[in-house]
This record gives C-alpha cells, structure tokens and sequence, in this order.
C-alpha cells in the first residue's frame, strides 16, 4: 500500500460508493478510462481484486469492502481536519460542500453568487445529484449542509426551512388553458401530463393533491429531467407541475407559462439540513446564517422575482 496515493483513493472510494466506473468518472470530472486505470493501479498495489463483475452489475471484493471503511474513515478525518483549520483561520479561507437536489441547480448557484462575493476565499464544492443521493451522504455525513425540498421523516436531522419552494401547473404559452382563470382541477385533469419519474418528491405532491380530490391523474409520460420536461411541454406533448424555480432561467420570451388552476400552486419550502448534534464549522454555519436570513431576499432580487410574481398572481386572482 506504500505506492497508493490520495487521488487513487478517493476514486476508488467514488467507483465504491456509486458501483460504477462511469458515475464516478462523471462524478469526478474524469474519463472512464482514467478512472479504471487508477483503480486497477490501487489494485495493484493492494495485492487483490477489489471489484469483481458479475453480468453488469459491480460488486466489491472482501478486499474492496475493508478497503472502502477505510477510505470513509479517513476521508472522514481529513475532513475534520479541514474544518478544524478553517475554524483556526476564521472565514479567511477554507471550503464548504454542499449536497442539493437536482431542482436546486436553480436556485442555490444564485444563492451562492452573493455569499463568494462577499468571502472570496472560500472554495465551494457543490454536488448535485438526486434525492436518494443526497440522503444517502446525509447518512453517511459526507457534507456539510444538504439542501432539499422533501426532508427525510425517519432520520435524526435538523431541518430548516429558507425559501419558497411552489409547486405550479406549466404548459405551452399557446396553450387553450393559457388565459382561463381558476381552471378547475377536473378540467385540468382531462390533459395529458408530463411529469418526473415516480417516487420524486414533485410527483408525490400532485399524486397527494389529486387523490384528496378523488380525481385520476393521466400521465402520458414519464421523464427524469426537469429540462426534458420542459422541452416536452414546448412541444405540444401536454403540461406538467415543476418547481417554479425551474423557470429561472426562461426569460420573458419563454415558450412556456404558469397556468391558473384551482389549488395551485402547492407551498412548499427549500430546506438546508444537517445531521443532529453534527456541530457546524464556522464557514457551514456562516453560510446557513446566510440562508435563513438572506437566502429570500437574494433570492427576490434576481430573476426569480417575476416568476414568483407571477405565480403569486396566480393564487391571488383564484381567491
């Protein structure tokens, strides 16, 4: 284990935690043939396999599992390290990584234009990724704050919520819905829906809303994008209910618009968490300060304020 090196661990720690050469290669903005090449490097070096294929699933050896605690643990010490020194250095310099979920791509990046500005010797580290991904390093703690709109209900977590987050009905802006007022949900019902794969959070919340309804979603299809949504809303295929900040970036001359329909939109939050009892370093905690008392805020001044404008309007004119 003397030739291992730093970088071979913590690909091989990716490789482990994703069991694909290729998510962790995406991951680590690497090539796969890198990737496999460190890896088998590590292997070497080791003595044994540390994967094994069968068909084309990857498994870990017996090497590899006592390998990969390893690698945790030690990454895990680094880790604490880093937030020991930054604490020393004060907000000088040091890093915070974040985990979000993949509709946070929306809004945190605006989020944290302001905050770098105003520390510009912190180094960010943002991983975007989905639901299941992200509990799954709150688990294991391998950030330090994870921001999601759906906050696990079974774990030991603290939960904060810091944003707006409504959920509302998008269709093509020529649309024979586009100018009606309060479109009931039964009439809304009768259009073909684009929406995320099951088991999203976005889709949990329509399910919800329909079914205290009584009324029978029609899904025509079934995407695991918010973009790919989009796209299929411009082109004719049917509507959909996004988070509003999905349209952050669509302009004034956007192909889409938010639909006025009765129960809509759906409140619901962004939430920054973190383990309980996890204590902050001094950048975690200056930066979730900054969420719970500016994140609004900043998050108004940008282009987000017409749309929230917009959807505000949306609910008032329904009242």
């Amino acid at each position: 284990m003397r030739q291992a090196t730093l970088h071979q661990l913590k690909v091989f720690e990716a490789v482990a935690r994703h069991n694909s050469f290729t998510r962790a290669a995406e991951e680590l903005f690497l090539t796969q043939p890198t990737v496999s090449m460190q890896v088998k490097q590590l292997s070497k070096a080791v003595g044994l396999p540390l994967f094994e294929q069968v068909g084309k699933r990857l498994y870990l050896t017996d090497a590899g599992k006592e390998l990969y605690t390893t690698c945790r643990e030690i990454f895990d010490r680094l880790a604490q390290f880093e937030i020991t020194i930054a604490d020393m250095k004060g907000l000088k310099q040091g890093s915070l990584r974040l985990a979000v979920v993949t509709t946070a791509k929306y809004v945190i990046p605006r989020l944290l234009g302001p905050f770098c500005q105003r520390y510009p010797g912190i180094d960010v580290s943002l991983m975007v990724t989905n639901h299941e991904y992200v509990i799954e390093s709150l688990v294991n703690n391998r950030h330090d704050l994870y921001i999601l709109s759906q906050p696990p209900e079974d774990s030991d977590v603290s939960i904060h919520p810091f944003l707006e987050n409504p959920l509302v009905v998008i269709a093509w802006r020529d649309h024979p819905l586009a100018h009606e007022k309060n479109i009931p949900l039964k009439r809304l019902a009768e259009e073909p829906f684009i929406m995320r794969e099951p088991g999203s959070g976005t889709r949990k919340a329509v399910q919800k809303l329909f079914d205290e309804n009584d009324i029978s979603l029609k899904v025509k299809l079934d995407l695991g994008s918010n973009e790919a949504i989009k796209q299929a809303i411009a082109g004719g295929l049917g509507i959909s209910v996004l988070s509003v900040h999905t349209l952050a970036l669509e302009g004034v001359n956007s192909s889409l618009t938010i639909l006025d329909v009765e129960g809509f939109p759906i409140q619901r939050s962004w939430y920054v968490i973190y383990p309980s009892g996890k204590q902050l370093s001094i950048i975690s905690q200056t930066f979730f300060d900054y969420l719970l008392n500016e994140g609004k805020t900043v998050a108004e001044e940008t282009a987000l304020q017409g749309i929230f404008s917009q959807a505000r309007k949306s609910t008032d004119d329904s009242e």
